[in-house]
């Protein structure tokens, strides 16, 4: 997939070439700092017991399909895309990415044709972005201040490569959606707020200077994390226990809410300009900037390829700034209200339970 619609995907007959050129033609007049300055996010959500897709406004929800519909260059294919719900068809290298695109630049330039299609989030239910991601890939240690924090020293990017560990299924969670805290280790759970790459292209053996091309989009991780969980407490004590309980305690239900919705990676030319923030009731915990990370996204995937095959919908967490609640003793507990921003995305929301 190139994120072009081809005749094929987009209709049927005479109307596929005519819908298809209009689609074109409409791109070609938008202006790049404008589109740079209105990033498209896509969602996925659940309304009236319907899966769907849609244009993420922060606090309404523009139907894909239903604004299709509205929009004079995709009506053709409004059924098509109604019945989507795919977010990686929506986000670049996507089958109906520029469709998207024409009818996010439709609405905004129209916006009175939207009206009474649009639904408040309040009306539905937010889902992850990437429903089960092949892959949930994440990064220890890749912010200095972080490792400081810890107890550590940050080594230079030279002298080192990144730690990458992985969450199981059962962890991934959705936007506004209980976090349990785990009963057999309730009393350190922790918060980390991480920009999330969603893949786009499979990519092996991938350089550097093209690693970026290869993402779909970017969405907001929250890696949550059982900092004393020790398993078997009276247990025969073996050199490797301290990183499997740390790893372990990554793996409980529910600990890796996303979302609440993706930005398209052309909406995002550098993610390493993103400020991430982290809130606990309203408070400030975690703020800082990508720009922070010790390996840029680019040269986590350039690394990741190395020996991985990255597949589209898979996921990497980038790694987590300082401010976590194990640096000050501030850990979560039954109905703390969490919310993780990162610029250009949204707000992801979690109460722990």
């Amino acid at each position: 997939m190139n994120g072009k619609l081809s005749r094929r995907s987009m209709l049927k007959g005479v109307a596929a070439g005519a819908a298809a050129a209009m689609i074109v033609g409409v791109a070609q007049r938008t202006d790049a700092a404008d589109e740079r300055n209105h990033a498209m996010r896509v969602c996925r959500y659940q309304y009236q017991d319907k899966l769907c897709a849609g244009l993420y406004e922060d606090n309404t929800i523009l139907p894909i399909g239903a604004a299709a519909a509205r929009c004079p260059e995709t009506a053709a294919m409004a059924e098509e895309l109604s019945e989507n719900t795919a977010l990686l068809d929506l986000l670049a290298h996507g089958r109906y990415e520029q469709a998207a695109r024409t009818i996010q630049d439709w609405a905004r330039h129209n916006p009175d044709a939207c009206d009474g299609i649009r639904l408040p989030i309040s009306d539905v239910r937010l889902l992850r972005p990437i429903q089960t991601p092949g892959k949930m890939l994440l990064l220890a240690g890749n912010y200095g201040a972080h490792i400081a924090e810890s107890g550590g020293v940050a080594p230079e990017r030279a002298e080192t490569f990144p730690y990458v560990f992985m969450k199981p299924a059962t962890t991934f969670n959705d936007p506004d959606a209980p976090i349990p805290i785990p009963s057999v280790s309730p009393d350190h759970i922790d918060y980390e707020c991480e920009l999330g790459v969603i893949i786009g292209r499979p990519c092996k053996h991938v350089c550097e200077e093209e690693a970026l091309d290869y993402v779909a989009g970017y969405t907001v991780v929250n890696d949550i994390s059982d900092r004393q969980y020790k398993p078997f407490p009276n247990r025969k004590k073996r050199g490797k226990d301290d990183f499997f309980d740390w790893l372990h305690g990554k793996w409980h239900d529910g600990f890796c809410p996303m979302g609440p919705c993706a930005t398209s990676a052309h909406g995002i030319a550098d993610p390493q300009t993103l400020n991430l923030t982290l809130r606990v009731n309203g408070e400030v915990r975690q703020d800082a900037s990508t720009a922070q990370m010790i390996f840029p996204v680019a040269a986590i995937i350039a690394f990741i390829t190395q020996s991985v095959t990255l597949l589209p919908g898979d996921v990497i967490a980038t790694g987590t700034p300082d401010g976590v609640g194990a640096a000050t003793g501030q850990y979560l507990h039954p109905g703390d209200g969490l919310e993780a921003a990162i610029t250009n995305i949204g707000v992801l929301h979690n109460t722990m339970a």
